[in-house]
């Protein structure tokens, strides 16, 4: 839609396809991810729902780059992003120097292929496993 006409609204001026807990898919990918400094750190390209459970398994966050070329794609289990009204994005307990030693990938691969590759993104980020 365009910026002319925002769509149709619930009463309280949020789009359908936003409530005060709910939001859409549209409208998570292209959201800002910063560090807890404020330092902008990429944004969510998309994430992973698990297919069983129907939860979020993981924001994949696209990062560095320039024009598409040298981008790199990496996935943050959900549970490590809070959502920041103030800034309009999500924050996490990462900064760019760690980002660059994470699990990540380009577009060219296809690392869900191996089953440890999930595991391997929650040790990093050193926290459970969601499964």
């Amino acid at each position: 839609m365009s910026d002319a006409h925002p769509g149709p609204t619930h009463q309280r001026g949020l789009p359908i396809n936003e409530t005060e807990r709910l939001i859409g898919s549209d409208k998570v990918e292209g959201t800002s991810v910063y560090d807890r400094q404020g330092n902008s750190l990429g944004s969510v390209y998309n994430f992973m729902v698990d297919k069983v459970t129907g939860k979020v398994a993981y924001a994949v966050m696209s990062f560095g780059g320039f024009l598409g070329m040298g981008e790199r794609y990496h996935p943050i289990p959900w549970k490590k992003l809070d959502y920041d009204t103030r800034m309009g994005g999500y924050v996490v307990d990462t900064t760019k120097e760690e980002l660059e030693h994470a699990p990540s990938y380009t577009a060219a691969e296809t690392p869900w292929k191996d089953p440890d590759y999930g595991r391997s993104v929650y040790d990093f980020y050193r926290i459970p496993f969601y499964m």
